[in-house]
Parts: structure tokens; sequence; C-alpha cells
């Protein structure tokens, strides 16, 4: 563990010129460190987002929580981020560039040591990263959490670099389990070493305490478990330090 972290927003673009704002985290370390994208929900990149960026400081990774929407844009209302969260479906390559940006400007820090990346990703963040991966981009490992599993296309063989963890609701109902075994056949003809796990009696959102309060708010099937969050967190750190040599 880190003995002290330090933070900053870094703005960042897109080649067609759209402005971001991403949270970095790090330890404070004289020796760059493995990178680690952080890839928000689709309420955007908020606190809990910027919470788990400076966990993985904490662990002794150097993190970006990556904001998807630009401007920081967030929000607690549902179909205002459903709005959101379909924009960037409207051009099939919307996520995928600005997903690269926010890697790229994660590996140009100083503190990280750009030779070893890796991402991880909640609910709409799951699929970003996914789609990521499954473009090609250089991670060693991707985590995800009640994740959109759907690929924009199947991955190929030899595309994705990186070792895949799905960590799954028994009980959600956004995403089935004939979704994840979609996923598994996906990966299994692309040969890509991945990991699903499933977790009884969790909902979509298990790994946000504040998941039961937005899904009465919203009349959305949410809902929190302690447990799931805590094995999933488990089963990241030990892909996370196992892949990237921490």
């Amino acid at each position: 563990m880190a003995s002290g972290i330090k933070t900053r927003e870094i703005n960042y673009s897109t080649l067609d010129g759209k402005q971001f704002t991403g949270y970095f985290a790090a330890p404070e370390s004289t020796a760059p460190v493995a990178g680690v994208i952080v890839s928000p929900e689709w309420w955007g990149r908020n606190e809990y987002t910027e919470q788990r960026a400076r966990e993985l400081a904490e662990h002794g990774y150097a993190a970006f929580a990556i904001d998807m929407y630009g401007d920081k844009n967030v929000t607690t209302d549902a179909k205002q981020a459903y709005a959101w969260m379909m924009q960037t479906f409207e051009d099939p390559d919307t996520i995928v560039t600005r997903a690269s940006a926010g890697l790229a400007t994660l590996a140009a820090q100083e503190e990280v040591n750009a030779d070893k990346l890796a991402a991880i990703g909640f609910c709409y963040g799951g699929k970003v990263i996914l789609d990521l991966a499954r473009s090609g981009a250089p991670l060693e490992a991707v985590v995800t959490f009640h994740a959109n599993l759907s690929p924009k296309a199947p991955a190929q063989k030899g595309q994705i670099q990186a070792e895949i963890l799905v960590l799954h609701g028994e009980d959600d109902s956004m995403v089935s389990l004939d979704d994840v075994d979609a996923f598994r056949e996906e990966m299994h003809a692309a040969e890509v070493s991945h990991e699903v796990i499933i977790f009884e009696n969790a909902k979509h959102g298990f790994s946000n305490p504040q998941a039961d309060e937005r899904a009465k708010a919203n009349a959305v099937d949410l809902g929190y478990s302690a447990e799931a969050e805590k094995q999933g967190l488990i089963a990241m750190y030990e892909l996370l330090d196992r892949r990237l040599g921490q």
C-alpha cells in the first residue's frame, strides 16, 4: 500500500476538439508505476469514480477516472444519464475514440509506466473498456463490474491484448445470463484469456453503495451488495497485481 497519494484534475481532448476533464490519482512515488483507467457508470465521472481512482492509488497504481461525456458532466437522473450515454452510441467510433484519449492521457503522465496499463469499468463504463480492449488497445488487464457486455463488433483473434475479468450479478435484470454466455462465446472464439465471476443475490450496480438510493429515485432495478463488492474488488486486485507486477 502507498504511504500517501496525490490527486489532480487533467484536461484533455479528442482529435475533433471536444474537451474532457479526468481525475488523476497516484501514489507518492519516485519511480513510475503501472496505470489504470477508471471508466464510470452512466452517471458520469462522479465522486464514486474518483473514490475508486484514489483506492487504486492507495494500492500503488496511478489511476485516471475518465470523462466520457465531456465538460465533467454528471447526473443522478437516469433519463439524463441514458440520453448522454446514447449520444456516445450515435457514432460507432465515439466510445473507443474517447476512451483511447483517456488512456493516452494517463500513459503520458510522468508518474506512469506506459508499458504497464490496465482498465476497470462500471456498468456503461464496463462496455467502454471492453470496446477499448476489442480495438486492440495496449492493456494488460481489463476488469468490469456489472457491465454491458455487448460488442460493437465481436473481437477477432489477436485483437485483444488484455486478460479480462467480468464481475456480474446473478440477479442483474439489465444484462442477462444469456448475455454473459454470449460474451464467453465471443472470448473463446477470439482465444482471449478471461474469467467470469457471477455473484449470487447481486443486482446491476452491486458495487456502488448508492445503488439502492439511485434505484428508488429513478425506479430502476439496481441494488448494492456489500459482499459482491468486497469479493469483486479482491478478484480485481488479484488480476491487476498479477498482470501489472505490483
